[in-house]
């Protein structure tokens, strides 16, 4: 038994790690290098979650000519940046920009084009993009997007070392994202630990979760059982309704992120994600006669 393991108690329990994935090298859009970890050939969704793409880089080449206009239906796309900045437009007359620390969430409903452009010639940019699905009832809704500055993305700090930006749903403290009404309640937090610091932290029982290391090294602990992740790994949390990280000795950042999962059948073909292989042809059908 770890010394750091938490009390037994009937109605807790913690979450494990169930699965480590490493990601997986690929290119989207005009040629932007990232790394796939969900939607890839280790873990193609974790129901609601479509897919989970990690860029980063400070070569221009690697970047530059960014994600052109494209369309999608039936999801969302959250985008979500540590570095540089991103321009956004769609069909639906949307338009913005984020910086470090902003996230845009798009949801693509019964059809929108857009585009994802760097707003940087040089320098770092990283991030990650996010695609949650929507129930069968929402698949044909109104096209809508939010977009959130640094500065309206809530932080929680607690004394123990822990800080948490909260991007939507809302943490043991209280402390709730702007980003609110999404079917699927998702839980999106972005948690920096301090060398040896504890967070112990509520999900939701039965939603589907996962956590991604962008920084350092983190334990998780669970029943006398202890997960080691490490930057760049995604670990697929187990079912439960608590989950406990202790950072090592250099620190730890990492998301958490959870959802509740939808149980349909998920059916897709590039940008678009639907219910049945019917509703895939009619979306292509759509967006080549020019409906969305």
């Amino acid at each position: 038994m770890t010394s750091d393991a938490p009390p037994i108690d009937p109605d807790i329990r913690y979450r494990k790690i169930d699965r480590v994935i490493p990601g997986q090298p690929t290119s989207d859009g005009a040629g932007v290098r990232l790394t796939r970890y969900i939607g890839s050939q280790s873990l193609s969704e974790l129901d609601p979650f479509l897919l989970l793409d990690f860029f980063e880089s400070d070569n221009p080449d690697d970047y530059l000519a960014g994600f052109p206009s494209h369309p999608h239906r039936g999801f969302e796309t959250v985008t979500y940046l540590l570095a540089g900045k991103m321009r956004h437009q769609d069909s639906a007359g949307h338009n913005g920009v984020i910086e470090a620390g902003g996230v845009q969430w798009m949801t693509a409903g019964r059809g929108i084009v857009h585009s994802e452009m760097p707003e940087q010639e040089n320098g770092r940019l990283a991030g990650f993009q996010l695609w949650v699905n929507l129930p069968a009832t929402e698949k044909y809704c109104e096209p809508a997007y939010h977009e959130y500055p640094q500065s309206q993305v809530p932080v929680e700090k607690r004394g123990d070392g822990v800080v948490i930006r909260v991007i939507t749903g809302h943490t043991s403290g209280g402390i709730s994202g702007p980003v609110s009404g999404i079917a699927t309640r998702p839980l999106y937090l972005d948690v920096a630990l301090s060398p040896g610091a504890q967070l112990k932290e509520s999900t939701d029982e039965q939603h589907a979760a996962f956590i991604f290391v962008i920084q350092g090294q983190v334990d998780v602990i669970a029943d006398q059982e202890r997960s080691t992740l490490v930057a760049a790994q995604l670990g697929v949390l187990s079912e439960g309704n608590r989950v406990q990280f202790n950072a090592g000795g250099s620190g730890s950042r990492f998301l958490l992120v959870a959802a509740q999962p939808l149980n349909e059948p998920i059916v897709r073909y590039g940008p678009f994600v639907m219910n049945t292989r019917a509703q895939i042809e009619q979306a292509v059908r759509d967006f080549k006669s020019g409906r969305f």
